[in-house]
């Protein structure tokens, strides 16, 4: 839609607000050419090329002859080494290319170039025969002497024709400044309301007074009308904002929007049954994780996909993966579980928050009085093993238990029950790659005390949840906890290793109380014995205030436990008083969404987003909707609903982080197989995954060299390469899963 002129001026100081203020260029400052003979006017020295590639000068450029038939970009690269980049140095990356016949795709990139092949910027143009201009300005998060530019031209089926001129990296240029479309500054949840749920919206504006507001159906006759209620300055965003609450509305429909201060939101219903559609696509997600089996297209149209690291070719599998050179003397097979996010990695403690979160959807059906354990049965979420007469969420729950179990050391060897921490490739891999096609060394990594008590806590769970469908599994399940909650006891102090993070994330930790509280509820509650008990009540951790602003996730998992204690019958002296935690720790959350103009139960300290913050939301969320399970208190179930509105888009950036749901949706999460961004051959991500979202930390290059100052919210961007901000992890995917579960039971 046009906007007016004076809108559109407020706007721009408005985001202008956001950022904070970047530093100049330095006046009179030079700009230094990086790249050697980048017009190939003396020859293609020092360019280089791959074996397979055949190149040389052609009416003054460098065209190479790229064969077909290759697995991988890098597989086919042109490139030149030895270039010196300064850490904090702005550079414009450029060059003209062209390809013959089109349709081709090249990753262009530069990076480290030895091991472990650091890629600090890349994009991926599909340069056309008549050839294209191309220009990126980004800052270099390193210093170096050994960066490379390279044109990765592989992963083709059929030969083609790769042209190259006018190759430039110019240092001590301007930063670029980055400014987000956010769209129309009525910022709602662009996918649904409940009906007799709460209804509010954001309006970003330069009054300072109450504004008149009008609620518009499909067919545009005003349904509703009232005042906005002034906020000022949002500390998440720096934004001057009013609040509009249009909760009095009780009519169905679609294709609503809301009118203030001459704009007009994007469109949302009023209706319940998007998030029974999120449940599902929520929890769908997890079948195009899997690995060690085939995707089946059948089940997931645009989304088949062979089976990851079976030992395939060029797989090296997880049928016999041996440990990091001097941990082991033996090797497991341990095929199965989730790619934990966009990597090839498998982790047992983001797999054990993740399955528990999953598992607990499901528990809270059997117990919640608006529960209804129905609507994940056995059929729900089109699985190969729907129709076994089991829950599907519990089957595909399952997948990932069936590889935890499978990470316990065995018997006989040292540390024999303890878990091991993680399973991924020797080395980092770039994007795109399919799982099939990884063709890297997998190891396994030390066993820890955080991860043994992660496989304690789930496997327990598992046992009373999958007992009426699968006892001999159940009783498998139990055993293998009990194990690990004496190897755990046995070795209290085994914490991972925070340099290990070549190939995979660390996952750091150096406190393993709150996995041994965790661990000690769930086997209390599937056993009911006094050790578990004991343990549990003489926990430091039973009495604290756990429920802290940051949330739970997986290096906090005392609130795990809690939640069960509070939620999952059982005789467990003083439950009263775990209950009572629980709603204090709601309120202090109600507390905290009331007092954001964005409506989240989240203001982290400093206003500085975590990595991950989208789940934080959800996780906060959880508490309070536990809340009203066990209070049937209206304000909580109300506080939990609005907390999906942030999500849903009712942000500072007007954008669903909910792939597939709303008129502007996150959908180029990094991933190495949903891909499209970077291989128009690939999907986006499914509907129904979650973007991590805004992180202050903005620690990959991409993000750095766009969101340089940014302010709370506006620390996102939804591309590819901002690993930082735009992953998606199957334990955020479960804190949507479980509050979407939620919403649409109240529905």
């Amino acid at each position: 839609m046009t906007r007016r002129g004076t809108a559109l001026l407020a706007v721009t100081a408005l985001l202008a607000a956001a950022f904070a203020a970047l530093p100049a260029a330095e006046a009179g400052a030079d700009e230094v050419e990086q790249v050697r003979n980048g017009t190939f006017d003396t020859g293609t020295e020092p360019w280089w090329t791959t074996s397979n590639v055949t190149a040389g000068l052609s009416g003054g450029q460098l065209c190479a002859d790229v064969p077909g038939g290759t697995a991988n970009r890098w597989d086919a690269a042109v490139g030149q080494n030895d270039i010196t980049l300064v850490k904090g140095e702005s550079y414009r990356f450029s060059f003209k290319a062209s390809g013959s016949p089109e349709g081709h795709v090249v990753r262009a990139i530069v990076g480290l170039q030895v091991s472990p092949y650091d890629t600090w910027y890349e994009v991926s143009p599909q340069p056309t025969p008549s050839g294209d201009g191309y220009s990126y300005t980004f800052t270099s998060p390193v210093d170096t002497a050994q960066a490379q530019v390279a044109f990765q031209v592989g992963g083709g089926a059929d030969p083609w024709r790769f042209c190259l001129d006018d190759v430039s990296l110019l240092g001590g240029v301007p930063p670029e400044v980055y400014e987000p479309d956010t769209g129309p500054r009525v910022r709602v949840n662009q996918v649904a309301y409940l009906p007799d749920g709460p209804k509010n919206a954001t309006l970003v504006t330069a009054a300072t007074t109450k504004l008149p507001w009008r609620l518009r159906n499909a067919g545009g006759r005003t349904v509703a009308h009232g005042w906005t209620v002034p906020r000022g300055t949002d500390v998440s965003s720096a934004q001057n904002v009013q609040s509009i609450d249009f909760g009095a509305y009780r009519g169905h429909g679609k294709d609503f929007t809301l009118v203030a201060d001459g704009e007009t939101s994007r469109p949302f219903d009023i209706g319940a049954g998007a998030y029974e559609r999120l449940r599902l696509d929520s929890l769908k997600y997890y079948y195009t994780q899997r690995s060690g089996i085939a995707i089946s297209d059948a089940l997931r149209p645009g989304y088949g996909r062979p089976a990851g690291h079976l030992g395939t070719a060029p797989n090296q599998g997880d049928t016999n993966v041996p440990c990091r050179p001097g941990l082991c003397d033996y090797t497991l097979d341990v095929t199965g579980g989730w790619y934990d996010a966009g990597d090839h990695g498998k982790y047992v403690v983001n797999g054990g928050i993740a399955t528990w979160e999953l598992l607990s959807t499901y528990e809270r059906s059997l117990h919640a009085r608006t529960g209804r354990s129905g609507k994940l049965g056995d059929g729900t979420l089109a699985l190969p093993e729907s129709g076994n007469k089991v829950p599907d969420v519990l089957d595909e729950g399952r997948w990932e238990l069936e590889f935890l179990l499978k990470m316990q050391v065995p018997d006989g060897q040292p540390l024999a029950g303890m878990a091991h921490s993680k399973v991924h490739d020797a080395q980092w891999t770039g994007l795109p790659l399919l799982p099939s096609d990884d063709p890297q060394k997998r190891e396994l990594h030390a066993p820890t005390t955080q991860a043994t008590l992660n496989l304690a806590a789930t496997a327990a769970q598992a046992a009373r949840l999958y007992r009426p469908y699968d006892r001999a599994f159940a009783s498998r399940a139990l055993t293998a906890a009990r194990k690990a909650w004496a190897a755990a006891l046995a070795h209290p102090e085994v914490y991972p290793d925070p340099d290990d993070g070549t190939g995979g994330g660390a996952y750091p930790d150096t406190d393993a109380t709150d996995e041994f509280y965790w661990a000690a509820a769930e086997l209390y509650l599937t056993t009911g014995e006094k050790q578990f008990a004991d343990h549990v009540l003489g926990s430091p951790l039973h009495t604290a205030d756990i429920f802290a602003s940051l949330g739970f996730d997986w290096g906090r998992t005392a609130a795990a436990g809690r939640l069960d204690l509070a939620t999952v019958p059982s005789g467990l002296p003083g439950r009263d008083k775990v209950l009572r935690s629980v709603t204090k720790a709601a309120d202090t959350y109600l507390a905290t969404l009331k007092s954001e103009p964005y409506g989240m139960p989240y203001a982290p300290d400093g206003n500085r987003y975590d990595w991950g913050s989208n789940a934080q939301i959800l996780n906060n969320a959880h508490v309070v909707a536990t809340a009203y399970d066990l209070t049937g208190a209206a304000k909580y179930r109300d506080g939990a609903v609005q907390s999906m509105d942030y999500l849903l888009g009712r942000n500072a950036l007007n954008v669903s982080y909910v792939t597939g749901y709303g008129e502007v949706s996150a959908h180029n999460e990094h991933s190495r197989w949903y891909a499209h961004e970077l291989d128009p051959a690939l999907p986006n991500p499914p509907s129904g995954t979650l973007a991590g979202g805004a992180n202050s930390g903005i620690q990959d290059p991409y993000a750095q060299s766009k969101l340089r100052g940014c302010v709370g919210q506006f620390c996102y961007i939804d591309d590819i390469q901002s690993w930082s901000t735009n992953e998606t992890a199957i334990n955020w995917n479960a804190a949507l899963a479980w509050m979407a579960s939620f919403v649409a039971d109240q529905g």
